[in-house]
């Protein structure tokens, strides 16, 4: 083996760990920050549930990626429904997280800013109150029910874009300088 092989698995090595230790830790914090930063609202047919989770997820999915986003997301989240009491809505927040996750991170790759960082957030609430509507419906059976949990589902991704539009910039360029 010659030392370019040799540095070139060197730098993939180190790249996996990275990637292994950033993702894992973004769906302990995105577990943390939804199991005991929320508040449990008492309307709709599941109660509903305001959260902070999504601000880890989308930080991680805008400072790495919409791999470590998705996958930090789809599996924080979905932890949180099996260990919850939430158990039927973990295949639906896997799916719809992760892809809140990876899309926020597939906008905000390669546009940085503040207008891409909101432009990403629209699409993930809409991904999230269209998936969670489909969810809702297919659970209960009901088509009209659903809509009570709408507000609540804007209201969660709207204060996680609020906080993270203020420091997802600033967090980025400095996670950047020291990489």
């Amino acid at each position: 083996m010659n030392e370019t092989s040799s540095a070139t698995k060197a730098a993939s090595g180190s790249a996996n760990v990275r990637f292994l230790t950033v993702t894992a830790l973004f769906i302990a914090l995105t577990y943390v920050f939804t199991a005991f930063i929320n508040i449990r609202l008492p309307i709709a047919a599941n109660g509903g549930l305001i959260h902070l989770g999504n601000v880890p997820l989308f930080l991680c999915a805008i400072l790495f990626g919409k791999k470590s986003g998705a996958i930090a997301g789809a599996v924080g989240m979905g932890l949180f429904d099996l260990l919850s009491g939430w158990t039927a809505w973990a295949p639906f927040t896997f799916l719809i997280v992760g892809l809140m996750g990876f899309t926020v991170g597939a906008v905000t790759e390669k546009h940085h800013g503040f207008g891409w960082n909101l432009l990403a957030f629209v699409l993930a609430s809409i991904i999230k109150v269209t998936g969670y509507y489909v969810a809702e419906g297919i659970l209960f059976g009901n088509w009209l029910t659903p809509a009570a949990s709408i507000p609540g589902n804007l209201i969660q991704v709207g204060a996680a874009a609020v906080l993270v539009l203020l420091i997802a910039e600033p967090l980025r360029k400095a996670v950047l300088h020291h990489v």
